[in-house]
């Protein structure tokens, strides 16, 4: 069964139900400036909490998905260099 209007979307299955509302920033905030005061702080700190990590996530993902990758000649031609340099310093 699914019901719709034009702020409320219900479906209903046999093991689930689904309840979607329609409203816009303004209608939001309204129902947030409801909230005691003390569940405001919570929320506030739960959306921080969350924005920091999906930032810190999302650029660590980032990094390892953009990071240069050596091929065994690049790695070759390392090794070669460090020991090169091993070699020529004055102990």
């Amino acid at each position: 069964m699914t019901v719709y209007d034009n702020f409320v979307s219900l479906s209903l299955n046999d093991t689930d139900m689904e309840l979607k509302l329609k409203i816009d920033y303004n209608q939001i905030l309204g129902l947030i400036h409801q909230l005691p005061e003390r569940e405001i702080k919570k929320l506030a700190t739960t959306l921080q909490s969350e924005i920091l990590s999906k930032k810190s996530s999302g650029t660590i993902q980032d990094l390892i998905l953009k990071a240069p990758t050596w091929t065994d000649s690049d790695l070759n031609d390392y090794q070669e260099a460090r020991n090169y340099i091993s070699k020529s310093r004055i102990a």
